[in-house]
């Protein structure tokens, strides 16, 4: 789904810079991309899939405006949280990674997020690892001491400029990597020097390497990655903000230490989830995984909650905001089973090719809303214009037999619809459609329909609105008519 224009106003944030820029990949229509990816030790959580769909839905975007998109996403397998899990379970690293990756696949699959192009892993790039380490020791940059290899981050003098903190005023902890307690203290030259290479421990799973048997330091992971599978600079660096420092700082030090050329043209940053207003842990008790949600949540809603929030901001995941998630999606949903439904009636072709970013006024809506920092809400404001319409449209078809639309006007804005919703991962399949009533018979339906009308005529206004949220929620759709009657179907 590539097109032969491209966009000249795409202006997205650059975390490093603090200010919007004009996108200018270093190869014309070319766009290399690396998104840090997880720590597999669990299951995936919502902070993952807010992560994950937000690189997929602006890798589409890149796509749809005409650039070709080489996506890396990498796996961290070496890791003391695998080690920790592994040895809880009794099992080994290696075992613990694999099925985690394994299920971070399902989970993706389930949210309509698209493969990368290539998933490096740790493991399985120790080399570049290794080279990377021994040239930044060549060049004054790192130093062996009992065993570890530390970077000495005070020879580095561009550090701290992507998170704006300087030395004097650095707090350790970001993402649970580091800890004000250090045990490695007494080997480092400097308290804010970090390892590179650590050595073996009794127990651990250790590689040889020129400074003894052992295993790469977090940070280095992703420089090595990045060097071999893109190049010594990349177009875009992206990742959850909570990587600004140290994971994303250290990157650029080790990596532009040796290069001497910028790591990332434009470093982007999705933010965090809460979960009704606090941060989401396991100790507050409030860690959902993205399987367990899928359990009672239509993926199309999760997708559509992280649409309707800018990237960068917090996204706060309330019952209210899925409940409201679900609804919007009910509505595209009608929207774009209209032509499946009506479109044999008319004559429509139902297989088309997805409409370009100049096919009409809606899809230029849609670019010029999203062109500004991937505002990807902005651009669903367009979707659910066409949607609503088409849905009103669908009504009269059902309960009146007709419509005096123009139909080729229709059939337009119905492909424009299905055409957007494709670039936002949007999308009626099985398995979105199996939940539609939520068990919900016919039967059921009616004594809702019955207790809503009976709240109306006692001018309950509230329980009435109640029990139509509870229908829609459940895919039921409400139609009132003169005389007190309620039409529905699902």
């Amino acid at each position: 789904m590539i097109f032969a224009s491209l966009p000249m106003t795409l202006r997205l944030y650059d975390s490093l810079t603090r200010a919007k820029q004009p996108l200018q990949p270093l190869h014309p229509g070319l766009v290399t991309m690396y998104c840090c990816g997880i720590t597999v030790y669990d299951y995936c959580h919502l902070g993952h899939a807010r992560t994950c769909i937000t690189w997929d839905l602006v890798r589409r975007y890149l796509q749809w405006s005409g650039y070709e998109v080489r996506y890396v996403q990498n796996f961290t397998d070496i890791d003391d949280k695998i080690l920790k899990r592994a040895v809880d379970e009794s099992s080994t690293m290696e075992a613990v990674s694999e099925k985690f990756i394994a299920a971070y696949f399902e989970d993706m699959e389930a949210l309509g997020v698209q493969p990368a192009d290539l998933y490096p892993r740790a493991t399985h790039t120790l080399d570049g690892i290794k080279r990377l380490i021994a040239e930044l020791e060549a060049k004054g940059y790192a130093y062996p001491s009992g065993g570890d290899v530390y970077y000495s981050v005070r020879n580095f003098d561009g550090y701290g400029k992507l998170s704006g903190r300087k030395l004097e005023d650095l707090q350790a902890g970001a993402s649970g990597r580091v800890t004000l307690a250090d045990p490695d203290g007494a080997q480092k030259q400097d308290p804010f020097d970090f390892a590179l290479w650590k050595g073996a421990k009794p127990g651990e799973p250790a590689w040889e390497s020129p400074w003894g048997k052992g295993r790469p330091g977090w940070h280095i992971e992703c420089s090595a990655m990045v060097r071999e599978f893109l190049g010594e600079t990349i177009d875009l660096h992206v990742g959850g903000n909570d990587l600004i420092f140290p994971h994303h700082e250290n990157e650029i030090a080790q990596s532009e230490a040796v290069t001497g050329k910028p790591l990332a043209q434009y470093w982007l940053h999705n933010g965090m989830v809460k979960v009704d207003g606090e941060k989401m842990s396991k100790s507050l008790g409030n860690f959902t995984t993205i399987r367990a949600l899928l359990e009672t949540v239509d993926p199309m809603a999760i997708r559509l909650l992280v649409l309707q929030g800018h990237y960068r901001k917090p996204l706060d995941f309330t019952e209210t905001a899925i409940a409201a998630a679900t609804n919007g999606w009910h509505t595209l949903r009608e929207g774009l089973q209209f032509g499946y439904d009506y479109g044999d009636d008319f004559g429509w072709e139902l297989e088309f090719s997805p409409l370009s970013p100049d096919a009409n006024q809606w899809t230029g809506a849609f670019q010029e809303a999203v062109d500004d920092d991937f505002n990807f809400a902005g651009g669903l404001a367009v979707l659910f214009e066409l949607a609503k319409h088409l849905r009103s449209e669908g009504n009269k078809l059902k309960f009146e037999g007709s419509t005096p639309a123009d139909l080729d006007l229709l059939q337009t804005q119905w492909t424009t619809l299905v055409s957007l919703a494709e670039i936002l991962g949007l999308s009626l399949n099985p398995e979105s459609q199996s939940n539609d009533s939520d068990g919900l018979t016919d039967g059921d339906i009616e004594q809702l329909v019955a207790q809503r009308t009976e709240a109306r005529k006692d001018k309950n206004w509230a329980e009435g609105d109640r029990l139509r949220d509870v229908l829609q929620e459940a895919g039921i759709t409400l139609v009132d008519k003169p005389g007190g009657v309620t039409e529905w179907f699902r």
